[in-house]
């Protein structure tokens, strides 16, 4: 099992440490209200922002459990779902959650499934960092189980059975980042399956997302 580590950083990390690509910034309706660094953005009272996570599912059900990279300015070292990610302005999701699997896992996925559209989240770091995003959440099934991580992002990368992974994190077992432990409570509800999960419709999405998708 991957142990968690929590936070150690005491201050807000230096800007340096993000990748500062701009980020989609939302109202609290979900509608685009204008982009942003994501330096800029993240700090203790990080605006409402689009970003999607993504399971990433083998051939047999297990789910690819990732552990955060040790110098990531938020949530360091912590264990999470598969990846998480921003799209750049204008960027379709299916092709944003594509993207950062490749340079993120090194891992090729078949066509991304919306599974929970509606997924909101607010959380706080140790060091007072505070995510907040509009999080739609997709499952994927990966071409291959090989990895090649990008260590800047991922330190280690596990493939879990679902059934195990799931009640280990609802049972308290297994410690996860705060956005992880409220999706799978959501997931379980889906079905025990991964792969049979059933897809939700775009039209679901929040607004400024709803432009932000393609037919694949």
């Amino acid at each position: 099992m991957t142990l968690v580590q929590r936070d150690r950083a005491a201050t807000p990390p230096s800007t340096a440490a993000w990748n500062d690509a701009p980020v989609v910034l939302l109202t609290d309706d979900g509608e685009s209200a204008g982009m942003a660094a994501k330096s800029a953005v993240h700090h203790d009272d990080t605006p409402l922002h689009l970003a999607f996570s993504c399971y990433v599912v083998d051939d047999d059900g297990r789910v690819l459990i990732t552990t955060r990279a040790a110098d990531k300015p938020s949530f360091p070292s912590v264990v999470t779902n598969s990846f998480c990610g921003h799209p750049l302005p204008g960027e379709p999701l299916v092709a944003a959650v594509r993207r950062r699997a490749e340079t993120e896992l090194g891992v090729r996925v078949e066509r991304p499934r919306l599974v929970l559209p509606h997924f909101r989240y607010r959380a706080t770091s140790s060091s007072g960092l505070v995510e907040h995003e509009l999080c739609p959440v997709y499952a994927a099934r990966a071409e291959s189980t090989d990895l090649h991580l990008d260590p800047s992002e991922v330190s280690t990368g596990e493939w879990v059975p679902w059934a195990q992974f799931s009640a280990d994190v609802l049972d308290g077992r297994r410690e996860v980042s705060p956005w992880c432990a409220e999706q799978v409570a959501q997931l379980v509800t889906l079905g025990a399956d991964p792969l049979s999960w059933p897809e939700a419709s775009d039209a679901d999405l929040p607004p400024a997302a709803r432009s932000l998708t393609e037919v694949t």
